[in-house]
């Protein structure tokens, strides 16, 4: 890959591993910063400023050869509703439409599993499996999906990528799962039946390159590992990594969403992010195995790290770094 290349979301912990990937050849790097300046930002042109800031979003995105859309409102219970649309419905829009004027060659939306919404037990999910959004995180992110498919039909160069459950070293989103499990303070719900298909950071960054090299306009791509997992299967092999035994209970469904309800209402009146949450459910509950075998084919992608091994090799991670002490 050649040339130069712009990123949104950048002070992210995606974002943060594909600069550190692209660094490892001479380009010019340039990222969007709206509040964090991480240090690895010093060998980039960084620009300060917001998602739907048009002006000045053109006029960073001048000379760019391969724009990373990866800005995104997470699921933290604390981001209201307007936020999520603000930045993934219309920083998406606005991030395209600028793309447009400076007249960006090729853009890779990052969207997300989560358009699938619940993906029926004995399915596993191509990029034309029906989609059905279940959280605001969702909804939002599949009307971003919509927005960018739109643009390429129009002639944008954009082509998008699903990634999986994405895992890795110095993540702090599945850091909360794995701290709870070594701490002990982690209880199954329901069965663990449900299926996802984790993605160590590393393939995943590869599998970016390997679409803003090889992909088509207007084509979604799926990545991530080629393991469908069960939820138990994935927490049992947190456990091993961090040395401890999963309790042989688990909480049913139907308290366990209640509670989730009331504990959320109960935090926000603190400004405060609840530990049980209806979007940290959907992790137990929302089954999204997806199928790569699209990207495998055209892409030429092959997911390279397992989930034990790549879990082994975070859980190391966070214990080097002192997180887990």
């Amino acid at each position: 890959m050649s040339g130069r290349v712009f990123i949104t979301g950048a002070s992210g912990f995606v974002g943060s591993h594909l600069i550190n990937s692209l660094r490892k050849e001479p380009r010019r790097i340039g990222v969007l910063s709206h509040r964090r300046r991480l240090p690895i930002f010093d060998a980039c042109n960084a620009v300060s400023g917001d998602i739907n800031d048009f002006p000045l979003l053109v006029r960073s995105l001048k000379d760019t050869d391969i724009l990373f859309h990866l800005a995104s409102a997470l699921g933290g219970s604390l981001i209201n509703p307007a936020d999520f649309a603000r930045i993934n419905i219309q920083g998406t829009d606005t991030v395209l439409r600028a793309a447009g004027e400076a007249d960006v060659k090729t853009i890779v939306h990052f969207s997300s599993a989560g358009v699938l919404g619940k993906v029926p037990p004995g399915s596993i999910a191509d990029e034309d499996h029906a989609l059905n959004p279940q959280t605001v995180y969702d909804r939002t992110k599949c009307e971003g999906e919509r927005i960018a498919l739109s643009y390429a039909e129009n002639g944008l160069d954009v082509r998008i990528v699903r990634p999986g459950w994405i895992y890795g070293p110095g993540d702090r989103r599945t850091f909360k799962l794995i701290r709870a499990v070594a701490k002990k303070r982690f209880l199954m719900v329901t069965r663990g039946s449900a299926l996802q298909t984790p993605v160590y950071i590393d393939d995943l960054i590869r599998g970016a390159l390997m679409c803003a090299a090889k992909g088509r306009r207007g084509e979604i791509y799926n990545l991530s590992g080629d393991e469908a997992l069960p939820v138990k299967t994935m927490v049992g092999a947190i456990a091993e990594a961090v040395g401890t035994r999963l309790p042989s209970v688990y909480l049913p469904l139907f308290p366990t969403e209640a509670a989730a309800w009331i504990l959320e209402k109960s935090f926000r009146a603190f400004n405060k992010e609840a530990p049980l949450t209806r979007g940290k459910l959907a992790f137990f509950i929302h089954p999204k195995p997806l199928s790569i075998q699209k990207a495998a084919r055209t892409l030429g992608f092959q997911p390279q790290v397992s989930f034990k091994e790549g879990m082994a090799d975070a859980v190391a991670w966070y214990r080097s770094q002192g997180w887990l002490d």
